[in-house]
């Protein structure tokens, strides 16, 4: 095309300035507001009978994708060395990635708000009824079945993790402190969170196989 005397100077779209490539901007998530974080711990919250922790993989990293499967393990291994709850420290930590504290604090909100009027009416209930055999039997196949849900959601945490034998003898460390010595869970995560720093120092994540 010709403008004036000269060639007119034509901008690729990707080159324009100001203009970012489209797939760039497909990598960027959406920010979620006070309501939207509310409304999805509470969700989240109130289909965790037995443990929310795997209903909380599957709905920030499956279904909304509000994470990555790396940024869930990051953030569930911080959310266990800070104090308190380890999905309530999650749960504050995404709240206020999106909207700041007022985030954190709509997200906490969610979490908390369903299960503690729940548990005030289930408490009422349980006075009365509470010995039933039937209720005793329900709440027997209710453990077991969120048992499974943890053991699946931590297998699939694991198949995402590389192949070191560096990161094995940790995570063994910490299966024997836990469920073999009954050691109390900061105990093990003090003795071992200097150990992995030492034997993974340098190590980048997701990069390398087996060592």
């Amino acid at each position: 095309m010709r403008a004036a005397g000269g060639r007119a100077q034509v901008f690729p779209v990707n080159d324009m300035p100001g203009t970012e490539p489209a797939a760039a901007a497909d990598r960027v998530q959406p920010t979620m507001g006070c309501t939207q974080l509310f409304w999805m711990f509470s969700h989240i919250t109130m289909l965790g009978f037995g443990g929310v922790l795997p209903w909380m993989y599957r709905v920030l990293v499956d279904q909304r994708q509000v994470l990555s499967a790396q940024e869930f393990r990051e953030l569930f291994a911080l959310g266990q060395v800070l104090p308190g709850p380890s999905i309530c420290n999650m749960a504050v930590m995404v709240g206020y990635r999106h909207a700041g504290v007022a985030g954190g604090a709509s997200a906490l909100a969610g979490m908390m708000l369903g299960p503690m009027v729940l548990m005030i009416l289930l408490g009422l209930g349980y006075e009365s009824h509470g010995r039933s055999p039937v209720l005793a039997s329900v709440l027997a196949g209710m453990s077991a079945a969120a048992s499974g849900l943890i053991v699946v959601m931590a297998l699939r945490m694991a198949a995402g993790l590389p192949r070191r034998w560096r990161s094995g003898i940790v995570a063994l460390l910490a299966l024997l402190g836990i469920a073999a010595v009954h050691l109390p869970l900061w105990l093990v995560l003090a003795a071992l969170a200097p150990l992995g720093m030492l034997l993974l120092r340098g190590e980048q994540p997701g990069a390398g196989k087996a060592r």
